[in-house]
């Protein structure tokens, strides 16, 4: 048996090729497919099935693409109601292709159509070598309850979570592998491993989730303290029930002079500046928003860009300005217009505007606590991570919710925005320029940075309301 995990970086997104005997099943595949074409032809393998643990919410497949180019046959979970010609799977259906046998569990509870794919290699043993989790076990944790799409409660789908994993994933052997569909920094858990695979006896010994508890106490767990959904999530699921579009053949969006951005611009197009954060407050375009490619950008774009909504891309150069497209439609987001032809240096010699963002080290931020009494401290991180410490005084306001909650912060006030490093909080600027905020800052280096220097941190509370008293903290 041949088996490949592919890694998304910036979306924490795992995929699989299996393969026997010239045959071979890819499971969860990502938007742009060619990858897994190139793979199974150096293997001199071909794709049968293009399989899907459930439908995506936090990234759009290439299922539909990839099983037309290869001749394959797409597979659901039988509640999936997908909207192609596909083969529904049910509890104990199996796929055989060359040794391979692929044995489906139903395994809902992050959604009511997941499966999770027992893998046997009939070569070497009779018995599953490992399982594909999709997004109902991962590394660390599970699958959160509440992206059912309205076909049920955040309540009734843990319940139906506990029975999945109780009932039936912990069933299996210690020795079984465990491949998820997702790693850290998805949006799909709240406390994922950065490891990208396990097996079922190290997960039955260290994930705060599968200890032993009652049905009851594990639904009110996982009910608890949810992150807020990303805007995008519902379209994907959409998508991925149809299909989506095929990428190959199409034309790269074209290098637009800085007049016809300027246009674009009063048009109403968002400028989308995907540069680091430095670059971006050295000199950027008013109003532009800044969502570096270095980071976890997809995710971040589709939370921060209206769906449909017409993008001019703004990037270091040509290169950059396509794998920011290309990330684009792992999300959905297809409007890309354009990108600044030449970057901000063109933009510079065309003798337009730019606007400078201070990029600020921790030790200045604590000078300027001490020194402006007004200063206000933002931290955009989640209320988890904001809870475990933070500057002292800092209002949370996280950045999926910052643009519809910026009116509880004062613009005519000097800011700095933090997050864990800085990427977070650069986009957070872009969004407060947006808002009015003149007076702005980033703190480059985060809470990691502020910690790290020895700084007093507040714990506890919420929204700027902390509940514990300061306590020192150090490395």
């Amino acid at each position: 048996m041949y088996f490949k995990q592919f890694y998304l970086g910036c979306l924490a997104h795992a995929s699989y090729l299996i393969g026997s005997e010239g045959e071979a099943v890819v499971v969860d595949p990502r938007r742009d497919v060619d990858e897994y074409l190139q793979e199974a032809e150096a293997r001199r393998l071909r794709i049968r099935y293009v399989v899907e643990t459930h439908l995506h919410a936090d990234f759009v497949s290439g299922h539909r693409e990839l099983a037309e180019r290869a001749g394959a046959q797409v597979v659901f979970g039988a509640k999936a109601g997908a909207a192609i010609p596909h083969r529904a799977v049910r509890e104990g259906d199996e796929i055989r292709f060359g040794k391979v046998v692929l044995r489906f569990l139903e395994t809902p509870g992050h959604t009511l159509e997941s499966v999770s794919i027992l893998v046997v290699d009939t070569a070497s043993s009779p018995e599953p070598k490992m399982v594909l989790t999709g997004d109902t076990l991962f590394i660390g944790d599970v699958g959160r309850p509440d992206l059912a799409g309205g076909r049920g409660t955040p309540q009734s789908m843990a319940g139906l979570l506990y029975d999945s994993l109780h009932g039936k994933l912990l069933k299996l052997d210690d020795d079984v592998l465990v491949y998820p569909a997702h790693g850290a920094g998805s949006l799909c858990g709240k406390n994922i491993s950065t490891d990208t695979w396990s097996t079922i006896g190290e997960q039955r010994r260290s994930n705060y989730a599968l200890q032993p508890m009652a049905r009851d106490a594990f639904i009110t767990m996982m009910t608890a303290d949810l992150p807020e959904m990303p805007a995008y999530f519902p379209m994907d699921v959409e998508i991925n029930r149809g299909g989506a579009a095929s990428l190959a053949g199409r034309p790269s969006p074209p290098a637009l002079a800085p007049a016809a951005v300027r246009a674009a611009a009063d048009a109403g197009a968002v400028l989308l500046d995907v540069r680091p954060s430095a670059a971006y407050g050295n000199g950027h375009l008013a109003g532009s928003l800044n969502v570096g490619l270095r980071g976890q950008f997809a995710s971040w774009a589709g939370s921060l860009v209206a769906a449909g909504r017409p993008v001019i891309v703004v990037a270091e150069d040509e290169e950059g300005a396509r794998e920011a497209v290309v990330r684009l439609t792992r999300v959905g987001l297809e409007s890309v217009q354009g990108h600044l032809d030449g970057g901000v240096a063109a933009w510079d010699r065309a003798g337009l505007p730019l606007v400078a963002r201070p990029q600020i080290t921790v030790d200045e931020l604590r000078s300027r606590r001490r020194e402006i009494p007004t200063l206000q401290v933002v931290d955009v991180r989640r209320k988890g991570e904001y809870v475990d410490g933070h500057v002292p005084g800092a209002v949370n306001v996280p950045l999926d919710r910052l643009e519809r909650d910026a009116g509880r912060l004062d613009p005519a006030r000097p800011t700095a925005v933090i997050c864990a490093g800085g990427y977070r909080s650069s986009a957070a600027t872009s969004v407060l320029e947006r808002g009015g905020f003149a007076d702005l800052a980033n703190v480059v280096g985060g809470t990691s940075a502020w910690i790290a220097a020895g700084y007093e941190v507040e714990k506890g509370g919420a929204d700027g309301c902390a509940d514990a008293s300061p306590s020192s903290s150090r490395p």
